[in-house]
């Protein structure tokens, strides 16, 4: 299927990625097949199926190489031919797959492609990848309380990508007590990945991101931005509307552009480390970024800490 131009290329296996402006995928409108152009699209480029489940299922033996984690060395092998041989392993799927995403007000913001959008198309394309591997997926939408929940199952996916669909940033939103909410539902657990632009104080973060890994949930937070906020691109002299309160805020950027990205740069490196320090993956994009580019590089990362036995402490 041809769905308009795309840019870039990743390296994989005998085919490259292309990775689709996310203009593109915003004129594609229907989720299901936005989903399914983004995975179907960045599969081609990976060696083998980035696999999103926790457990792990022997594969197959390989050679050793230089490198490879000795903990996964067959000794039995060694012994009978006389030859260094490691374990793959695959992931075991069947898992549950939840998205939990941010419907706050602020999430509307960005042009062409807001945030919002953004992280619609990137909740449905890992609904989508999940499910395709066999995994039960639901979803959990909110804003300053839990909007939708549809649980887990194997026959939910067209659920989940209705409820998203529908799903609108309109009202003020609050992250943390949404996630208590989510952790006090005793969700069977499974992986949960939060679509947020994370406006929380970082420090925050850390209790209900702590409860939900205590709970045995695989945990991945997609942190989502607009390039406007990462670094002032305007002129001259303008007011800044907060999207939740409604406060306005002049500002002359030429004084104040330096001091604002060193603060932005700080609360993402205080949410890297508070996310970290909790056992969450945190995952950094912008809305001009490829999304598909985006799950390429995190899919590939969390098959390297699988493969070097680094799993159990994500960065």
């Amino acid at each position: 299927m041809s769905v308009g131009p795309a840019w870039g290329q990743g390296r994989g296996g005998g085919a490259h990625a292309q990775f689709l402006d996310p203009v593109v995928l915003q004129r594609i409108g229907n989720l299901e097949i936005v989903a399914r152009t983004v995975v179907e699209g960045f599969l081609q480029g990976m060696h083998r199926s980035p696999f999103l489940g926790q457990s792990m299922d022997f594969a197959e033996h390989r050679p050793y190489t230089v490198g490879d984690d000795l903990r996964r060395m067959d000794w039995r092998v060694y012994a009978r031919t006389g030859r260094y041989y490691v374990k793959e392993f695959e992931a075991e799927t069947n898992t549950n797959f939840t998205v939990l995403l941010d419907c706050s007000r602020s999430m509307a913001f960005g042009e062409p492609v807001t945030k919002f959008d953004y992280g619609r198309f990137l909740g449905s394309s890992l609904a989508f990848l999940a499910r395709k591997q066999g995994d039960r997926v639901g979803v959990v939408t909110f804003d300053k309380e839990v909007q939708e929940v549809v649980p887990c199952s194997a026959r939910h996916l067209e659920r989940v990508l209705l409820a998203i669909q529908r799903s609108k940033p309109d009202r003020a939103g609050d992250l943390l007590p949404a996630l208590k909410d989510v952790a006090s539902r005793r969700l069977r657990k499974g992986i949960v990945a939060i679509v947020s632009d994370l406006y929380v104080e970082p420090e925050e973060l850390r209790s209900p991101i702590s409860r939900l890994r205590e709970m045995g949930n695989d945990v991945m937070v997609f942190h989502i931005l607009d390039p406007a906020e990462r670094d002032i691109p305007w002129e001259g002299a303008f007011t800044l509307e907060d999207m939740e309160t409604g406060e306005v805020l002049p500002l002359v950027p030429k004084e104040l552009r330096g001091e604002y990205r060193d603060l932005v740069n700080a609360h993402v490196a205080k949410v890297a480390r508070v996310l970290g320090g909790a056992g969450a993956d945190h995952v950094l994009t912008d809305t001009s970024r490829p999304l598909d580019q985006s799950l390429f590089h995190y899919l590939l990362s969390r098959q390297y800490r699988k493969r070097s036995g680094r799993w159990a402490s994500p960065s």
